[in-house]
């Protein structure tokens, strides 16, 4: 799956939910299937609040998901691409509780999130160019039971 979005904090949510749709595949639990939306979310709100600094900018993220079935479950790949102005010391930024704009009451804590979420996380990142962060998640491939499965265990309890 490839979503191109605008940068803007209102497709923060279709872009949790647009990823959480396409991990269902995998038959996620229901944590899986929040720690992804966690992790999207975040990683989509640090392209909005800290790629753009200009309002004239060409405000863009680009979100790239694919699966790897195993027999049970598979793996979530996420990558999140934005193409503003970059991270000079990644090392620094991906510390818990930092942050740029400390003024804005902003927590520091994104990527943090984003790494106790996903069972992958990785930063790139180039001055002036922009910014890819790709994460993994291992789905076990053990939802909780439909009402269809409830039903017919109850149908072999009762036989």
């Amino acid at each position: 799956m490839k979503l191109e979005i605008a940068a803007i904090s209102k497709n923060e949510g279709f872009a949790r939910s647009a990823v959480a749709a396409f991990a269902l595949e995998l038959n996620p639990s229901l944590t899986e299937l929040s720690d992804i939306k966690t992790a999207v979310s975040e990683a989509v709100t640090n392209s909005v609040v800290h790629a753009y600094k200009h309002k004239d900018d060409h405000r863009r993220i680009v979100i790239e998901c694919h699966t790897e079935r195993m027999d049970e479950g598979g793996v979530l790949h996420i990558q999140i691409t934005d193409f503003g102005v970059g991270i000079l010391d990644i090392e620094k930024a991906v510390m818990p509780f930092y942050t740029t704009l400390a003024d804005e009451e902003r927590s520091g804590m994104g990527f943090t999130i984003m790494q106790t979420f996903m069972d992958e996380f990785s930063v790139e990142s180039e001055g002036g160019k922009g910014t890819i962060i790709r994460m993994q998640k291992l789905i076990t491939g053990i939802a909780a039971p439909t009402y269809t499965d409830c039903e017919r265990d109850r149908e072999e309890v009762n036989a």
